[in-house]
């Protein structure tokens, strides 16, 4: 009966083992699952936030080639009059000298 015992002992230690091992190998799947989900969900997330900083950048883009050409207008306009101040300075001096 001893002999009988430590068998069933031994067999009781493989089964206890096995049992122990696909826990333990069930345990690691769900975590690696619940892992890969925050995964995907982060990147997710990330993906987003990108996409939503590109499209500010292009706004950004689009603002800043119409202040650009708003301020080449201006500077046109700048320009032309400069021109005019010096036309009408012209006329005044003419005009001064006949008077003084």
């Amino acid at each position: 009966m001893t002999i009988e015992l430590g068998v069933m002992l031994s067999i009781a230690s493989v089964v206890i083992g096995v049992l122990g091992y696909q826990l333990n190998r069930q345990k690691q799947q769900t975590e690696h699952q619940k892992n890969v989900k925050n995964d995907a969900t982060r990147e997710a997330v990330i993906e987003t936030k990108l996409d939503n900083i590109s499209h500010g950048v292009e706004n950004i883009r689009i603002d800043l080639r119409a202040s650009e050409r708003e301020i080449g207008a201006i500077g046109e306009r700048v320009t032309r009059v400069e021109e005019s101040t010096k036309q009408a300075h012209k006329r005044i001096d003419d005009i001064s000298p006949e008077k003084g």
